[in-house]
């Protein structure tokens, strides 16, 4: 026997009709011997017309009565799911966040779970009942009881920790779409279903933007192991699982808010190449990579900054022993690249740097932190650690340094992150199962002949802001992301530039991030406050960019793939702005109106559409 839980959207649960095809569906699982909890959202729109609602009696309505108000749309389904199933003959009952024992912080509207006391649901599932339980929703534990939401994607969170309170042996996803599929089928209708998809490929899809699970979700699956499956709520396939590699005893208390980073990893065996002032144009990146794909050079870290004038600086990471080799594919392409409108003065040039060393922080719980890439930068400044290179995804932020402060940087971030080499962590006292079974885990290593790319997303809800001149010494970027963070401003992707400019004695470079477009007037206004008092210049803000990103954990040892990719837009005319990758990411920065082009000519690209139309229903 299986304990399992099923969460449904709003669409899944939009009319009667559908709450009752729910129910069958619900009845049947329970049928066939399985314990269930079942999490389900507010009926279709109805969050949208409360929200409405709210802003017909208040232009900015209060957040705790804005919890108290969207709260009720879950209700309203949990009670007529729950009459649904007990017209079938089945026992269930239907319970809020609170009367689930969900705990969270006290943080209204866009709270974090603390821990879930599954006393009482754990009694009613042994009695046979399936619970049916309110998403979105909890209680804050701070004696007044007051009602809190999780924010968007709130259902999700709410099922998924609900299954590692329980160590259910998996949770099912219920939605609109067959399962999680190679790209947007509202912008690409061959996008392809995938089979599986690995945790960390998971986020950062979820991150860019694919709205199938929200990240926070994944977050949890990946820190506590709880197998996934997303399905569609209209057929019997089999849909995609996410899997996740077995957790290391993580304790359930703190649930969303333990600490953020896992591990500090470093890799002194790194060298840097940067081409700077290539012409700012399209196939320039592709001419480059596609070079360094032929001569079979793998590289790890790739950064292109904003443009200056009319050129741009290109560098890359390898490891030391295949240094010699990219330095001659470098050099060769170099005169090839040079800006014909002024040839001598903006001629390309190969920069090298052998003594230098990666230092990364890991960990899912980084999600929408804004202030942990804040405390790794002030963390290697106070240690004294110039950062000479930044790359950033959802579950990692790497910064290469002078590889002679490789040792103090990482005792630095282990001190400051809490983290000893090889610890494995605990579990709390008391975390058990209603149901004594195992949790089935799966590898979060791709699995053998994985294509190298899975998914392509897109993210047109991103703005660039670009600081001109900033002062090229240790503390500068924890200053600069530090005040961003108590603005509760998150930051994407992270560009420090390779050229340095001597300015009256100092020397200073540029350095450009994408934030959320809503955060990017204020953060604009913001720095350009401190801007001149902190020796800075020109805050530069452009929100008509899209940010296009490939993702895969089997592009790990593949050249080729980022030359793919490049060559791919370069074949559409479509200018690389920016690029910024991990070890299972590429993105890269476009023009706004460029932005679905550039998506479907990278899925087109890496061959990932499937024979079939994918429909999603209205």
């Amino acid at each position: 026997m299986a304990l399992i839980v099923q969460k449904y959207g709003g669409t899944s649960v939009g009319s009667v009709e559908r709450i009752q095809a729910v129910a069958q569906r619900v009845y049947k699982t329970v049928q066939a011997g399985n314990s269930l909890v079942v999490v389900v959202s507010a009926m279709g729109k109805t969050t949208d017309g409360l929200v409405k609602l709210a802003n017909e009696i208040s232009s900015n309505p209060n957040r705790r009565e804005m919890d108290m108000l969207l709260s009720t749309g879950e209700q309203v389904t949990i009670a007529l799911l729950s009459m649904a199933l007990q017209e079938l003959g089945q026992p269930a009952i239907s319970m809020t966040g609170a009367q689930v024992g969900i705990v969270t912080e006290a943080e209204h509207s866009r709270a974090r779970i603390l821990h879930i006391d599954t006393t009482r649901l754990c009694r009613h599932i042994n009695a046979g009942k399936v619970v049916v339980v309110a998403g979105f929703q909890g209680t804050s534990n701070a004696g007044e009881m007051e009602i809190t939401t999780l924010g968007r994607g709130g259902s999700d969170t709410s099922a998924v920790a609900i299954a590692a309170a329980l160590r259910a042996n998996f949770c099912e996803i219920y939605t609109d779409v067959p399962g999680i599929l190679t790209t947007d089928p509202r912008l690409v209708a061959e996008a392809q279903l995938m089979d599986d998809i690995t945790c960390d490929e998971m986020l950062e899809l979820a991150s860019l933007g694919a709205k199938v699970l929200h990240p926070r979700a994944v977050e949890i699956a990946r820190n506590y192991g709880v197998p996934l499956v997303v399905r569609s709520s209209w057929t019997d396939q089999p849909g995609t699982w996410v899997t996740s590699a077995k957790p290391q005893g993580r304790s359930l208390i703190n649930l969303e808010i333990a600490r953020p980073v896992d591990a500090v990893e470093f890799d002194t065996d790194q060298a840097k190449v940067a081409l700077l002032r290539v012409p700012d144009k399209p196939g320039v990146a592709a001419r480059l990579f596609g070079e360094i794909s032929r001569q079979k050079v793998d590289v790890d870290l790739i950064i292109q900054s904003i443009h200056e004038g009319n050129s741009n600086d290109i560098a890359f990471t390898v490891t030391t022993p295949i240094l010699k080799r990219a330095e001659a594919v470098a050099a060769a392409i170099a005169p090839a690249l040079r800006n014909p409108s002024n040839p001598k003065s903006d001629e390309a040039e190969v920069m090298l740097e052998h003594n230098i060393a990666k230092v990364s922080i890991a960990g899912a719980g980084m999600i929408g932190r804004p202030g942990v890439a804040a405390k790794m930068f002030a963390t290697l400044a106070e240690a004294g650690v110039n950062i000479q290179m930044i790359s950033t995804s959802e579950v990692k932020v790497s910064c290469v340094v002078n590889a002679a402060e490789c040792d103090r940087a990482v005792t630095a971030l282990r001190t400051a992150f809490e983290i000893e080499a090889g610890e494995q962590g605990s579990r709390g006292a008391g975390e058990s199962a209603c149901i004594d079974s195992p949790v089935p885990l799966c590898p979060s290593a791709p699995l053998p002949n994985c294509p190298p790319v899975r998914g392509v997303a897109l993210d047109l809800n991103q703005a660039r802001l670009a600081i001109r001149q900033l002062p090229d010494r240790p503390g500068m970027a924890a200053k600069l992301f530090g005040l961003l963070a108590q603005h509760n401003i998150s930051v994407d992707m992270i560009i420090q530039s390779q050229r340095c400019r001597v300015i009256d004695g100092v020397p200073r470079r540029d350095i450009a991030f994408t934030v959320s477009r809503i955060d990017g007037e204020s953060a604009k206004k913001m720095l350009t406050q401190v801007a001149a008092e902190l020796g800075w210049g020109e805050v530069v803000l452009d929100s008509a960019i899209a940010k296009v990103s490939i993702v895969g954990a089997g592009m790990v040892g593949q050249p080729g793939v980022a030359a793919k990719m490049f060559e791919a837009l370069a074949q559409h005319q479509i200018n690389i702005q920016m690029i910024a990758t991990s070890e299972i990411k590429i993105s890269c920065v476009v023009a706004q109106e460029q932005g679905v082009k550039a998506l479907q000519a990278i899925h087109a690209a890496f061959g990932l559409a499937g024979s079939e139309k994918v429909v999603v229903p209205a």
